[in-house]
């Protein structure tokens, strides 16, 4: 039986994905094998050493402590793409409320006052306030093209604007979804000069922190409108409300509100909405605990941030799956104590992700106790599993 403990109310048809018969799920559990979380903050967390994998019903990973995790031979899984479809219509919607003024007219429209005559005359008087323009011909620059920034850049195509997308890191798979007509730029400052929206679909990592700055905002078109439903600090705000200021910067829409960014008239800021949708949960929670299944399982690893992607069919009456430093002579060590217990391998795997490594094995007889505690003793090896 399995224990998996749940930091976050996590959607039904994931925990449904968790057969009964094999797992228990609780909020409060006892040295569970798993763990799944939505926003829990896990950084200050005692997690238990019974923990062998951590799933994240979502893409971002930023609230769990990943690299401790990964010391201790913890996989930490997520589900990008969950929440691609309901990411795309929110960067829809934030182009739309930037270029159409709607939430100014919105709020222009609250506050008056007088007889349905007089709001009639009020209405005519301050519409032209709120003269806005259309999207198609518009130029969208893409920076990111995993699974959401694909399927936004192939919307805003299909809407009749023009795309340019950037991303040095394109995976094979993303590049076959994403349409033709989408135009490559040679860099991010190359894209920035191109573009009347821009939006963002990378995590937050030093490399993107303050993506936008004071430097590219001066390499942008006047009136250009920033979308950020990515994270915060890949935007200088500070940067940005300068620009609004001084009308470089048409709108600033984004997920992520501040003191400083909500009550500026030309920004407009939501609750972190980017994966607020009852379908993104179900999706977000299904993907998760079918990898978290398959890991416990069978160790198979799929869409986690620290360890290789393995699957390896079962063959044999024993597996072994090993989590290592990423250094030589470790595959030929844990051979060795097999061959020493007269265990013949029947096949293996072996995959690394920079630093660390992923050994799956099968052999043609159990595995006994102690071959797994001499394995589990070798310098260099993180966590040890006989499935």
């Amino acid at each position: 039986m399995f224990k998996i403990r749940t930091l976050n109310n996590i959607s039904v048809k994931g925990l449904e994905r968790l057969p009964r018969d094999r797992y228990e799920v609780a909020s409060e559990i006892s040295r569970p094998d798993a763990i799944l979380v939505r926003s829990a903050d896990m950084h200050q967390m005692d997690i238990p050493d019974s923990v062998v994998a951590v799933g994240r019903a979502g893409a971002g990973v930023n609230n769990i402590p990943v690299e401790s995790l990964t010391r201790r031979g913890v996989a930490v899984f997520n589900a990008p793409g969950a929440n691609a479809n309901a990411v795309k219509e929110l960067v829809l919607a934030g182009m739309l409320l930037a270029a159409r003024n709607l939430c100014q007219a919105w709020k222009y429209t609250c506050a008056l006052e007088g007889d349905d005559a007089e709001l009639a005359r009020q209405v005519e008087a301050g519409k032209k306030k709120f003269v806005g323009f259309e999207l198609p011909g518009r130029t969208l620059g893409v920076v990111g093209l995993g699974a959401i920034g694909v399927k936004v850049a192939n919307m805003a195509l299909r809407l009749g604007m023009n795309v340019v997308g950037y991303d040095p890191s394109i995976t094979v798979q993303q590049a076959w979804k994403l349409s033709s007509d989408v135009q490559p730029a040679a860099g991010i400052d190359d894209l920035l000069a191109q573009v009347d929206f821009v939006s963002f679909h990378v995590p937050l990592m030093d490399s993107t922190r303050h993506m936008i700055n004071r430097e590219r905002l001066a390499l942008m078109r006047d009136g250009v409108v920033i979308l950020n439903f990515a994270r915060a600090g890949i935007v200088d705000d500070a940067a940005v409300l300068e620009a609004l200021d001084s009308g470089k910067v048409y709108a600033y829409v984004c997920d992520f509100p501040t003191n400083a960014n909500r009550a500026h008239p030309r920004v407009v800021t939501l609750p972190h909405l980017g994966a607020s949708t009852r379908e993104a949960e179900e999706n977000c929670a299904v993907m998760v605990a079918d990898e978290i299944r398959d890991y416990l399982e069978n160790g198979n690893v799929r869409n986690a941030v620290n360890l290789p992607p393995v699957r390896l069919p079962r063959k044999g009456a024993g597996r072994l799956a090993v989590v290592n430093a990423n250094v030589p002579d470790m595959v030929a060590q844990i051979s060795h104590h097999l061959g020493q217990a007269h265990l013949n391998i029947v096949h293996m795997v072996n995959e690394s992700n920079g630093n660390v490594a992923y050994t799956m094995l099968d052999t043609e007889a159990a595995i006994p106790d102690e071959v797994v505690e001499r394995i589990a003793a070798l310098d260099g090896v993180l966590r040890v599993r006989r499935l």
